[in-house]
């Protein structure tokens, strides 16, 4: 049975809001640039799941988020949301994750992103890189 999660491209002046992955081992991506967002829980709807998290990982969550598009495989579902990063950066709490940035779609497609608090540069998680074809659909259309 293929795992929901719903994912967040929140963006601000152009830039896209990104989470630096935690280390372990155990969890998708570990180490590499993603977007916030997670798993959906029993009887939650994507909407509903995103909310939630956001609200954990950044304690923020836009009043309005929008479907933008479903990818499915054999292994999972990615229901892909955007929405407008309506605050300043340092205003949201990392709560999960390393680092936060926000991203131009230039350097998201260099498939490397600096990190600020770890002064390195990180890949792209898979689910990210997925979604660079797809950066100047979403750009032209905001």
């Amino acid at each position: 049975m293929a795992v929901e999660f719903a994912i967040a491209m929140l963006q601000q002046q152009g830039r896209w809001l990104l989470q630096l992955r935690d280390e372990n081992p155990r969890i998708v991506a570990p180490g590499c640039w993603g977007l916030f967002g997670g798993h959906l829980e029993p009887g939650e709807t994507a909407l509903i799941a995103l909310r939630r998290e956001l609200n954990e990982e950044i304690s923020w969550c836009p009043d309005h988020l929008k479907i933008w598009f479903r990818n499915q495989d054999e292994q999972r579902i990615v229901h892909v949301f955007t929405g407008e990063l309506s605050v300043p950066l340092q205003q949201l709490q990392l709560r999960e994750g390393q680092d936060m940035t926000l991203a131009s779609p230039e350097q998201i497609r260099g498939g490397r992103i600096w990190s600020s608090k770890l002064n390195q540069e990180r890949p792209l998680a898979s689910a990210l890189s997925m979604l660079v074809e797809k950066l100047d659909e979403i750009t032209q259309a905001d």
